[in-house]
């Protein structure tokens, strides 16, 4: 699994309210929006912004909500070949 609950967490309680959950390099990070368009973080494929997730759940969303976000997330990573 590529992305995970943990993941989920901590988009959803990131200081930075722009930030967007990224895969680079096959790994996931939660980062500020801006950073997109830095060179360390060129050809990254942005999996979900903070906002977008809070459409989905509350911020106060359960664990199983964010498991099941974390598969949504996973599958929808795994079908673009992520």
């Amino acid at each position: 699994m590529t992305i995970s609950t943990d993941d989920v967490r901590r988009l959803l309680h990131a200081e930075d309210k722009n930030a967007v959950l990224v895969l680079v390099e096959g790994r996931t990070e939660v980062i500020g929006a801006g950073q997109l368009a830095s060179e360390k973080y060129r050809g990254a494929l942005e999996v979900i912004s903070r906002e977008d997730l809070l459409g989905r759940v509350s911020a106060e969303a359960s664990e199983r909500e964010l498991s099941e976000q974390a598969a949504i997330l996973d599958s929808a990573v795994s079908e673009l070949g992520g």
